[in-house]
């Protein structure tokens, strides 16, 4: 088997074990290592892991105190589970809705908008799975006015910048096509030799199973079966099976089927207009969706009961979950974001949880237009930094902090990811970086909520974003005379500080890893800690009375 193929095969394997997160999806938490269960709870000094001193927050501060407010924290994600046993009495709950009877009770515009609301199905209740990446939807759009263009000079000024844009989506286009249908007649190459060689072997050991050990112990003068032994111990050992090839087919099929897919529209399923932020009348209250997965993962960390001895413990014991489905696989639209953020505020949510973003955001007045409303009425927004180990200096990463008419969000917190220990792999490889990234919270190996009362273990900005939203949620129900700017400065001026370590780049170009410092790759050089930011708190609103 010729050696790209194999390259690209590893790359495709990676490509997926990172999608799916982990591969450890279980009933109980006892199945899984300890050593990851709850660490985000800990304490540096006590527990010797990187964690954000809630317990210790719990134990010390908050002993003998009683949170003075619920505090509502919104998920605006792919869905969440809300029949959860570990959210049981932590979901929000829409008290001037009456469950079932296709009536809006409260006139807010929803019908039975009980625990939030799905942005992205229709009344029959038929949802949005998949969907295009938004450059793809952008080239869809503009590919009428530009497809014979061959020169910016044939454009007129008041579409130069359309042009610009439609020239990026079509060059990331090109390039994404050409690399998923590669993969895909590599895949299939490979598996087609796969298949031989596992026949061959089959039929020398005259069985149609065996292990990789059976076939390193073969020895024979055979050419055929002596490469195809050879051929493979290398993808064995590679973890290339025909198993992970048919997942790595379904990978790239997604790829090609539906998110770099032209002609591929689910949008009809809603049946809105997207470009017409007035145009509200759409949706479902099925806020669990055909893919809870992430969101519950989300709203575990922050919400878990801490007290009923089952799964995990979750950060804010006072607080509430509401759940808003706008994000697909694929890349979820600027109006349903708005619409949702709009909803939270106007419903009663304190702080908004967005683990989610992209690289383009056609209509990203819509969005702007509700950060800067949640500003307006005392909102804290939590927004995660992303995990392709970019730096967000450099590059767009929505929604942003960085609003169309040069003001920035006031109250809005960017969020990176760190690791268990705080040696040279503290920043998470994965982290996207830079001094738009506020502070950092743990992200790896984080074992959190499943659908179906199930666990598992994931990896991402995704899971330190509901860390920081835990963390403020643990805070302002303590502290709820503060402003949801005052909070945010909390937060980030009592963070465990790294400034000064020596970490390696997370960088995704950098071959090497150089290290950095940690101050490079975050405003504040450090980590959210619990147990500061509420002495910080208490600092603050001591000196207000």
């Amino acid at each position: 088997m010729k050696k790209l193929q194999i390259y690209i095969l590893c790359i495709a394997l990676a490509a997926i074990c990172s999608i799916k997160l982990s591969a450890q999806v279980v009933s109980t938490v006892d199945s899984l290592n300890k050593t990851y269960l709850n660490w985000y709870n800990m304490d540096p000094k006590l527990n010797k892991v990187e964690g954000v001193s809630i317990d210790k927050a719990y134990n010390v501060l908050l002993k003998s105190k009683t949170a003075k407010k619920k505090i509502i924290v919104a998920v605006i994600d792919g869905g969440v589970d809300t029949a959860h046993i570990d959210l049981k009495g932590k979901i929000w709950k829409n008290t001037n809705e009456i469950p079932g009877n296709n009536k809006d009770d409260d006139n807010n515009g929803y019908i039975d908008d009980v625990y939030g609301w799905n942005f992205i199905g229709n009344s029959k209740g038929e949802n949005i799975i998949t969907e295009n990446y938004e450059y793809i939807r952008i080239l869809k759009k503009l590919y009428p006015l530009f497809k014979n263009i061959k020169s910016t000079d044939a454009v007129p000024t008041e579409q130069q910048n359309d042009y610009k844009l439609y020239l990026s989506c079509k060059t990331k286009y090109d390039a994404e096509l050409a690399k998923y249908t590669e993969e895909k007649n590599n895949i299939e190459k490979s598996e087609k030799k796969l298949n031989e060689a596992e026949n061959t072997i089959k039929e020398y050991l005259k069985k149609d199973n065996f292990t990789q050990q059976e076939v390193e112990k073969i020895s024979s003068t055979n050419e055929e079966i002596s490469k195809s032994q050879k051929n493979l111990l290398v993808l064995y050992k590679k973890g290339i099976t025909l198993k992970s090839i048919a997942a790595m087919k379904k990978r790239t099929s997604l790829y090609l089927e539906k998110y770099l897919n032209l002609e591929y529209n689910p949008r009809d399923i809603v049946g809105d207009d997207p470009e017409n932020i007035t145009d509200t009348k759409y949706g479902n209250n099925n806020v669990k969706g055909p893919q809870s997965e992430h969101g519950t993962l989300v709203a575990g960390i922050i919400a878990a009961d801490r007290n009923n001895n089952i799964g995990i413990n979750g950060i804010a014991e006072d607080v509430q979950i509401m759940a808003l489905r706008v994000v697909p696989d694929g890349d979820e639209r600027d109006k349903d974001v708005a619409l949702a953020i709009r909803y939270a505020v106007d419903n009663g949510a304190n702080i908004i949880n967005m683990s989610f973003g992209k690289a383009f955001s056609p209509q990203k007045k819509f969005v702007d237009d509700a950060i800067k409303y949640a500003g307006d009425h005392n909102v804290l927004l939590i927004h995660a930094a992303g995990n392709d180990g970019m730096n967000n200096d450099s590059i767009e990463h929505y929604p942003s902090k960085k609003i169309n008419d040069g003001t920035y969000a006031k109250t809005m917190i960017n969020v990176g990811t760190s690791n268990l220990k705080p040696d040279n792999d503290y920043a998470a490889y994965f982290s996207n970086y830079g001094q738009s990234i506020d502070l950092f919270a743990p992200g790896v190996n984080i074992i959190s909520l499943y659908p179906e009362n199930k666990y598992a273990k994931a990896n991402g900005t995704s899971f330190s974003c509901p860390v920081v939203s835990g963390v403020a949620a643990l805070v302002w129900s303590y502290y709820p005379e503060i402003t949801a700017l005052q909070l945010k400065n909390v937060l980030l001026n009592s963070v465990t500080s790294h400034a000064k370590m020596k970490v390696k780049n997370p960088a995704k170009n950098s071959s090497t890893k150089t290290e950095i410092s940690f101050s490079k790759l975050c405003k504040t050089g450090g980590s959210i800690n619990a147990y500061k930011a509420l002495k910080a708190a208490a600092k603050l609103t001591k000196h207000k009375k």
